[in-house]
């Protein structure tokens, strides 16, 4: 009954006129897989806090990164990242930490070739899901930061949901009218759901989880919960279901009720 139901709402949300206002947006402008994943980090980075910040801020960025974002960084130098963006201010992400991001990123794609070479390397198809490879890919990508400030790039192994780096992934690995895709070496079998404290919400009213800490844990309880509804693509729904938080025209507590979940 659930799987139905929320069929329907990936059905009904799964296009592109859906999507504003999201980061996610910004992929949609770059049809070269790097330079499409250089934007996909960039942006899931900076997703937190108010939509209309986040997208200006993220606007903000690739203006200064040129129309092939991966070319600009593949040849620039770590004083000019910091001189770029010496101004930059996102909440409380500073410019100093989005040069070292940057410089993260311009060192992977010279050791690799590019971000996916890189997750794919890290990747192990015996893995339960992505979160090893993960771990080794975001000490590849904050190398730069060493001790520094980080708010942009959460570690995995600290236990954080990784919200940002999971949807991400998503963006990268799924395919379909709503994520671009591209990462075709890694399964969407392996993604982890990316967690915040609305998708906790709906889990937990769903009976996907009894977890009170919004952990990776937590995430990865979620996940194998949607897997068990859809195995090979565990966290299909996420974006149908991040709308019922966003749009004015679905209401949550109606589609919980067509699921038969008493709404507490």
């Amino acid at each position: 009954m659930v799987k139905y139901h929320l069929e329907q709402l990936y059905h009904r949300y799964n296009s592109r006129q859906w999507v504003h206002p999201d980061p996610l947006e910004y992929l949609y402008d770059y049809p070269d897989l790097k330079d499409r994943e250089t934007v996909g980090i960039i942006a899931s980075s900076l997703a937190y806090g108010r939509v209309a910040q986040i997208l200006k801020s993220v606007s903000s960025i690739l203006k200064e990164l040129g129309s092939s974002p991966h070319a600009f960084l593949k040849s620039s130098s770590n004083r000019s990242l910091h001189k770029i963006f010496s101004n930059f201010k996102h909440r409380f992400s500073t410019g100093e930490e989005v040069a070292l991001m940057l410089m993260g990123i311009k060192r992977v794609i010279r050791q690799y070739g590019s971000l996916g070479a890189c997750f794919s390397d890290k990747y192990n198809e015996g893995d339960e899901t992505v979160l090893p490879g993960l771990t080794s890919f975001v000490d590849e990508l904050t190398y730069p930061f060493k001790d520094r400030t980080n708010s942009l790039i959460p570690l995995p192994q600290k236990g954080s949901a990784c919200k940002k780096l999971n949807l991400f992934l998503r963006w990268m690995v799924r395919e379909d009218r709503v994520d671009p895709g591209g990462w075709n070496k890694v399964p969407s079998s392996k993604l982890i759901i990316p967690l915040d404290t609305h998708m906790h919400r709906i889990s937990l009213l769903l009976n996907l989880t009894n977890r009170k800490n919004a952990n990776m844990r937590t995430a990865i309880e979620i996940t194998r919960a949607f897997r068990k509804i859809e195995p090979d693509d565990p966290i299909r729904y996420d974006f149908a279901l991040t709308r019922l938080g966003i749009r004015k025209d679905e209401d949550m507590g109606g589609f919980l009720d067509r699921c038969g979940v008493i709404n507490a």
